[in-house]
């Protein structure tokens, strides 16, 4: 009995060590290819899909969630999302950037997705590793990360004439780009009226703040 169980040990370990040197080979190898324009294989990309939710659903489940209906949290942070965000997670109407064709994974249109606040405060501040999301708790504190989240939670089916109003009200930034067409009126002062919540894009007539198409989620 001893001398099988011995042996069995022996096969496992052996077996253990050709599956380890074959990954060691598969890997350096070089034969995987990573560049961006060419997908992983279905196992690979599911794996690392399970792998990406469990990671952020562990981290993210205790986080507190502020108010989120603060008109000028929310205000704040549309100003936030056009200067740093649209080129990835695009506007109202807008069906692609520059850069997006060649993300991979793609990331999701927020202006048609809805996320969960714990999870998307988690993602803005950490970032993803390999992937084009970065980590901007390096740059940006959590109250600014907030108002992106409160932002976030209005923007699905708001329209892009609302997206623009909005955006145009937003306290000034200086991440935002002067260049671009749609933040040319973020030169206001910081002093500017506040915006009761009745004059805002999609925080009307609705108890949860959405457009009349926020349910295209």
């Amino acid at each position: 009995m001893k001398k099988q169980i011995k042996h069995h040990s022996i096969t496992v370990v052996v077996v253990l060590a050709i599956l380890a040197l074959g990954a060691g080979i598969f890997v350096y190898s070089g034969v995987y290819n990573i560049g961006a324009d060419d997908p992983h294989t279905r196992p690979v990309f599911a794996l690392m899909q399970v792998v990406r939710n469990r990671s952020i659903h562990l981290r993210s489940k205790d986080i507190q969630v502020p108010n989120l209906q603060d008109p000028q949290l929310i205000l704040k942070g549309a100003g936030q999302y056009a200067a740093m965000c649209t080129g990835c997670h695009l506007r109202p109407g807008m069906k692609n950037s520059e850069i997006r064709p060649g993300l991979y994974p793609q990331p999701p249109d927020l202006a048609q997705t809805h996320v969960d606040p714990k999870v998307a405060f988690w993602v803005i501040k950490h970032g993803i590793k390999m992937s084009a999301m970065p980590a901007w708790g390096f740059s940006h504190d959590d109250d600014t990360i907030w108002s992106m989240v409160a932002f976030l939670e209005k923007l699905p089916g708001m329209t892009p004439q609302e997206y623009q109003a909005i955006v145009a009200k937003a306290p000034p930034d200086d991440d935002m780009d002067s260049g671009d067409a749609e933040n040319h009126e973020h030169g206001h002062p910081p002093t500017s009226k506040p915006v009761s919540p009745e004059h805002m894009p999609g925080m009307g007539g609705n108890p949860h703040g959405h457009g009349p198409a926020a349910g295209q989620r």
